[in-house]
């Protein structure tokens, strides 16, 4: 749980960086040369030097997003590398089944449940996107599965053919799409309502960066409901620290009014810390128990700000990070995690399988901003350098548009 919420929250929103060695030792191999990150935009090394704490779009990131590039992460996947990740955390991804759902136009359809079965019994559930688009997992805790005996329900009808599904392929950069349309005729799409949560580290490592999260939430959500007016915006937020800190989480509920978030956000400070990894499971399980989603919204995200990895060596810590992933694809909550620095592998392939679960997306800290202590490379191809909080504004807006 060290002292780092801030900067992972800062993370989330243009702050500084915090630098910590998790695991010292595990996957600690150089990268590949294939596997080596290759950058697109200008160098900003100074860019924070010289700039007052806490102004808005310091903070440098990038995106990545697995489910895009298949093939990517299949080569990840079958590395020598980092192969041990998926035995690490128990999350395995090699048998992905893609769904996008239309109405009888051909107009894409949100928030409708979709159900992948296999001999009638229940494998993973999830809601359409604002795309109209989920995905679905084949045993995602199992390492060995079979894919015989498999079928789709689309709104609790089942479809008449055995869902395709892709494994890891490095020949197939895209997924196979299991397209259906609901043959009803025009179906009215889901409200124009959209709930965006932030689960946040709140350990010590970040008290200098909460100056960063008040101007730059602020900033986002200003710029997201100036450009996306006709959508009724929920916001929430959830802080977290460790067993025997002076909490384990605490929240503020989602609101139509935002300013209430903000003003909650400004009342929290980081405090606690002293061991590596943070309550990550309590966090997620919290963030479903005590924020109330609204399921009829045309998208829920929650942005999970951090640099440190779950406990993954506690009794019952796994368990309860399936469940929760589970639950979210289930509920149609896209998980995006936003790793601070760290130089923890294991903590950015624990946030790259909740992305991948869930139909979300990896967002990462770099060094560009000159700002912080340095942050690990990613394990990803060619990715854009952006400020953070107009990368985070840009998301937001994707999602829920």
């Amino acid at each position: 749980m060290k002292n780092r919420f801030l900067i992972c929250l800062a993370a989330l929103l243009g702050l500084v960086s915090c630098s910590k060695g998790y695991f010292d030792g595990y996957f600690d191999g150089a990268y590949s040369d294939e596997l080596a990150p290759k950058r697109d935009g200008p160098s900003t090394a100074d860019a924070g030097q010289g700039r007052p704490g806490g102004q808005a779009g310091v903070l440098t990131a990038g995106e990545w997003n697995d489910l895009v590039h298949w093939d990517f992460w299949s080569r990840v996947m079958g590395s020598e590398e980092y192969q041990g990740m998926s035995a690490y955390w128990r999350l395995y991804t090699p048998r992905r089944v893609s769904v996008r759902v239309a109405d009888g136009t051909g107009k894409r359809l949100s928030a409708v449940k979709v159900v992948l079965e296999q001999d009638q019994q229940v494998l993973w559930s999830a809601l359409t996107d604002n795309q109209g688009e989920a995905e679905l997992w084949v045993a995602p805790f199992q390492k060995e599965a079979g894919i015989d005996g498999l079928s789709i329900l689309v709104d609790g009808v089942r479809m008449p053919d055995a869902p395709k599904v892709t494994a890891w392929n490095v020949q197939q950069a895209e997924a196979d799409v299991n397209y259906y349309q609901l043959q009803t005729g025009p179906v009215p799409a889901a409200g124009k309502k959209a709930d965006v949560a932030f689960i946040v580290d709140a350990t010590g490592s970040m008290a200098d960066e909460i100056d960063f999260l008040k101007k730059d939430l602020v900033n986002i959500l200003d710029r997201v409901k100036g450009g996306q007016a006709d959508v009724e915006l929920r916001t929430g937020a959830l802080f977290y620290r460790d067993e025997g800190d002076e909490y384990v989480t605490r929240h503020s509920d989602f609101t139509g009014d935002y300013r209430k978030t903000i003003d909650y956000i400004k009342q929290q400070y980081a405090a606690g810390g002293g061991d590596l990894p943070e309550a990550v499971h309590t966090a997620l399980e919290a963030g479903l128990q005590n924020l109330h989603w609204n399921l009829d919204a045309r998208a829920r995200l929650a942005f999970l700000i951090l640099d440190a990895p779950a406990h993954q060596d506690h009794q019952g810590v796994v368990e309860s990070l399936q469940r929760s992933i589970e639950a979210y694809a289930a509920m149609g909550i896209k998980l995006i995690p936003v790793f601070c620095s760290s130089p923890s592998k294991e903590c950015e392939f624990m946030c790259r399988f909740f992305a991948v679960l869930t139909g979300g997306t990896y967002v990462f800290l770099t060094d560009d901003s000159g700002v912080g202590n340095s942050h690990v490379e990613p394990s990803v191809g060619e990715f854009q350098v952006e400020p953070l909080n107009d990368l985070l504004a840009r998301l937001i807006a994707k999602y829920i548009g």
